[in-house]
């Protein structure tokens, strides 16, 4: 076992709570538990070459703190151990439970965060044990959601989750209520047990949130045709959460969405238009952050919001290169968006793009572009970039546009050069690659259109061919 001193955050102002399923209290002395499980075994070397990027036990203690530094706990101290035999009471052996319990009572700390799924009953045992509230990676997650979320969607989807996450807690950990209560009726009648009643309002409440979140699907869904009658491609930023997509929607749409070296900065869908160098237009969408180890309901609950990911024409995976567990944070995007049902290698679709080469050294930046320079084994693009300076940008755009634009026919057309309103339409609705204004007969055009304007654009102008 491995004890740590946080990063002293203690001058850190503290954060005002906005609306959510978080009860945790701003600054609350914390204490967080790395436990790695020793999964050791027979070796198989076919098994070996397929097996996802191990990650590093500092690299899951510094994401473990940063999740508990991102909804304001007061980190006290770390413990970073190895669990040779997990136990079903406790996951940890009793020697390791004992030396945690010192430390609680040393930093005198409130709450336990335990980086790993915890079931009801071990969860139970260790509060019993710690003297401490005690939250699991799951709940962990959905605090900071709960904390995150600012749209009406958002909150129902978290909701949602921590309701069907209580549930889950409610079938086994709770079973000790005994205590027997009268009914009102409505309430259920006499002999109702304590936890009979609890399951079943769980259960009226999950009902309740589905209702209204497939009233906003509906209405999302409205807006999505509405958008594909105009119709603009979408492309939608993925990635690990902290790699850097806000700060690179924002340079590419020159908006101010939220962007901090947090976790989980961004929580709600952003979407904005951009237009392309060559006057292509698309609407970028910005996704909440995916993470290693991320519950499946909780996917579940915010497929709505990923739906964006699921529909998008292009799929732009930005992985932070500085970082390093890169590797295994885009295998774990790679899961999510497998759950998705996407494929992450489709080299049509989606396009690796290896943010914050200015966080890294020359050496390795060299590497980083050589690499970059070859598509994939799968014949995936990949594009190294600095959404901060600018660096690499270029070649992703131009690319993202011939991607968009795909085997769309060039026109050649001839305009009269009074008729400005015309000519306007053109490069409002096309691209205009080519213009020469000699010809004595008109301007010629090479114009390249969108399927759905071809035939106003014939209606109204000279195609020659």
């Amino acid at each position: 076992m491995e004890h740590r001193d946080p990063e002293d955050v203690a001058d850190r102002p503290p954060r005002t709570k906005e609306a959510g399923v978080s009860r945790l209290k701003t600054r609350t002395r914390a204490l967080v538990v790395v436990p790695e499980l020793d999964e050791r075994g027979p070796r198989d070397p076919d098994k070996d070459k397929s097996r996802a990027p191990s990650r590093s036990l500092d690299a899951r203690l510094e994401e473990a703190v940063g999740l508990a530094l991102a909804i304001d706990l007061d980190v006290r101290a770390t413990v970073a151990m190895r669990v040779a035999t997990p136990r079903p009471a406790t996951l940890m052996g009793t020697g390791k439970v004992e030396e945690i319990k010192l430390a609680v009572a040393t930093e005198e700390v409130e709450l336990v965060v335990v980086d790993h799924a915890l079931t009801p009953i071990q969860q139970r045992n260790l509060e019993k044990a710690w003297a401490a509230k005690v939250i699991d990676r799951t709940g962990l997650i959905l605090e900071i959601f709960g904390e995150r979320a600012r749209t009406r969607e958002g909150r129902l989807q978290v909701d949602l989750a921590h309701l069907n996450y209580q549930k889950s807690r409610l079938v086994r950990s709770w079973t000790h209520l005994e205590r027997q209560r009268g009914g009102f009726g409505f309430l259920g009648g006499p002999g109702e047990t304590q936890i009979e009643a609890d399951r079943r309002q769980l259960q009226e409440k999950i009902a309740r949130l589905e209702e209204e979140l497939e009233q906003v699907r509906r209405t999302r869904d409205l807006h999505r045709r509405q958008r594909q009658k105009t119709p603009h491609p979408v492309v939608a930023l993925v990635g690990y959460t902290n790699a850097g997509k806000s700060t690179l929607f924002n340079r590419l749409t020159s908006s101010d969405v939220f962007a901090k070296d947090l976790l989980f900065a961004t929580l709600d869908p952003t979407l904005r238009k951009i237009r392309l160098p060559h006057g292509t237009d698309a609407i970028l969408s910005d996704t909440v952050g995916f993470i290693s180890n991320l519950p499946t309901h909780l996917v579940a609950a915010f497929r709505a919001t990923l739906e964006e990911v699921i529909e998008a024409t292009i799929i732009l995976h930005v992985r932070d290169v500085s970082h390093p567990d890169t590797e295994a944070q885009a295998e774990d995007v790679a899961s999510v968006l497998r759950q998705l049902e996407v494929d992450p290698a489709d080299p049509a679709r989606v396009i690796e793009v290896w943010n914050k080469l200015d966080k890294v050294d020359e050496v390795r930046r060299d590497q980083l572009l050589e690499q970059a320079a070859s598509p994939a084994a799968t014949g995936q693009l990949r594009f190294a970039i600095s959404a901060v300076t600018g660096e690499g940008l270029d070649a992703l755009v131009a690319e993202v546009e011939r991607r968009l634009v795909g085997d769309r026919p060039t026109y050649a057309l001839v305009v009269d050069p009074s008729d400005g309103a015309g000519l306007a339409w053109l490069y409002e609705h096309g691209e205009v690659l080519d213009r020469d204004d000699t010809p004595a007969d008109g301007l010629h055009l090479a114009v390249r259109m969108p399927d759905k304007f071809v035939d106003a654009m014939r209606a109204r102008y000279k195609v020659a061919g």
